[in-house]
């Protein structure tokens, strides 16, 4: 334990004198990749033959794998998805359905502590106007090299976002006693074992020598740039850094769309789910899932 404070504290000063001053009007862009693993199991899995199992599986690999942009100063910064040409019906009302959690610009203010989220849903534009919430980071004393940059480790207990379905996993006990019982009626009621945790663990690894209180989506809240997180399946990794491009971006906040909070926006998504799950789940078991908050 006494080496690893050490090491900590050499690595703090080792990076405080390599630190560049930064002027006041710096800007720098963070390109982050994200992907999300997936147990089809969490989807009904067991009861999809193979091919239908691969064609979601290659759906849901396209919706969770995405580049992003974070272009940031001292205390604002602007993070957007790179846009990709899709080929022609590659799952539109597929990504319609999750875009309840992939959503336009998202405009983060540390020295306020707002954040505002364009938000596409159904066809609808909403503008997401609430408070950054702060996660209780503990600090660790590992660290490690991503690119050219020196980080260090920090853990944090996440609430998560009941309609988040990245995190979708089967309950526990229910996994066991379907291991037990085989029978049809645990086959038919499989919707119902499936649940969203309350909360996750988050590691994220930053990097002292870019001293700014940001990071990729929802994110911040440490002493240098975030470049690394991993969030239950999710992985959001930095690939190129610049500082100071020659052409500047404004960082502007969006502004269009109907403004609610998120509560107010998580209850819109929730009850356009359940209007679904009554609209297509009456034609058999299966058809329908439960959102639990």
């Amino acid at each position: 334990m006494r080496s690893n404070s050490i090491k900590l504290i050499v690595s703090c000063f080792v990076l405080a004198l390599s630190m560049p001053s930064f002027a006041q009007d710096f800007q720098g862009q963070a390109y982050y990749f994200s992907k999300t693993s997936v147990d089809m199991d969490n989807f009904g899995g067991r009861e999809m033959n193979a091919d239908m199992k691969k064609r979601i599986a290659e759906r849901m690999k396209t919706m969770f794998e995405k580049t992003f942009v974070l272009t940031f100063n001292k205390e604002e910064s602007i993070y957007k998805e790179e846009q990709v040409l899709e080929a022609p019906g590659q799952g539109r009302g597929f990504r319609m359905m999750m875009g309840s959690f992939t959503g336009g610009a998202q405009y983060k203010n540390v020295k306020t502590k707002k954040i505002l989220q364009a938000q596409e849903f159904f066809g609808k534009q909403f503008l997401i106007n609430d408070q950054l919430k702060s996660l209780e980071w503990k600090l660790g004393s590992e660290t490690k090299k991503i690119g050219e940059y020196l980080c260090m480790k920090a853990t944090a207990i996440k609430q998560v976002d009941p309609l988040d379905f990245r995190s979708l996993r089967r309950r526990p006990n229910e996994r066991e006693n379907k291991e037990k019982t085989q029978d049809s009626t645990a086959t038919k009621d499989s919707v119902e074992e499936i649940e969203i945790p309350k909360e996750i663990e988050v590691t994220a690894w930053y990097t002292l020598q870019i001293p700014i209180n940001q990071g990729p989506g929802e994110y911040w809240g440490l002493p240098g740039l975030i470049l690394e997180i991993n969030a239950d399946r999710t992985t959001i990794l930095c690939s190129k850094i610049i500082m100071n491009p020659s052409e500047k971006e404004v960082i502007k906040a969006p502004s269009k769309g109907k403004e609610v909070s998120q509560k107010e926006y998580g209850e819109i998504v929730k009850k356009k789910m359940e209007e679904m799950r009554e609209m297509y789940g009456g034609r058999g078991r299966r058809g329908g899932m439960r959102i639990r908050g």
